[in-house]
């Protein structure tokens, strides 16, 4: 059985995870998990786990691209070893890779290192940019959000609405609305 794993980072991206959906579908996919969250994000992404506990002996776990079913290379060895222990295949579309080779399996370690490299590459090279311009005091870092909410946060509150579904609502981490809510040095709550 070929079952799909389709992830958008954002819920603006609906577009891309129906294009995903679509391809795994036309190649063949039974079943499809799918879920909008970061790669990076924090939380687990329980779709894919779900879709990597559904999976069973001689099953292909098929994605649209390498990067919409892993973060790093580490976590790439880690879903590879739990499909390994199930006996399963994993297929990567836009590569033309299966993972049922010897030469899949190659190249899918070869393409997660090169992929974690050139992140790291990306990472240093915006580090050294961070460093350049406040050496030059142009860098003010990013504008923060959550503060620029806080009157917002506060009306929200005052109507009864719980800080998750605060954070929600203005698309904002729940730590930032209790941060703004607890804080003393602004008006009272």
């Amino acid at each position: 059985m070929k079952i799909g794993y389709a992830r958008t980072s954002t819920f603006e991206q609906s577009a891309g995870l129906e294009a995903q959906i679509r391809d795994l579908e036309n190649a063949g996919c039974e079943r499809i998990f799918t879920e909008q969250v970061s790669s990076v994000d924090l939380r687990r992404r329980e779709r894919l786990d779900e879709a990597l506990s559904f999976v069973r002996q001689g099953d292909t776990l098929v994605v649209t691209k390498l990067d919409r079913l892993a973060r790093s290379m580490s976590h790439l060895v880690e879903i590879r070893q739990q499909l390994d222990s199930k006996q399963v295949s994993l297929s990567i579309l836009d590569l033309n890779l299966d993972t049922s080779t010897a030469t899949g399996k190659l190249m899918i370690n070869l393409l997660g290192s090169v992929a974690e490299f050139e992140r790291s590459i990306m990472l240093e090279r915006q580090r050294e940019g961070i460093a350049k311009a406040k050496a030059a005091g142009k860098y003010k870092g990013r504008k923060p959000t959550a503060r620029a909410k806080a009157d917002e946060i506060r009306a929200l509150k005052a109507q009864g609405v719980s800080p998750t579904e605060i954070a929600r609502r203005l698309e904002i981490g729940r730590a930032s609305v209790y941060r703004i809510l607890n804080d003393t040095t602004g008006r009272n709550q």
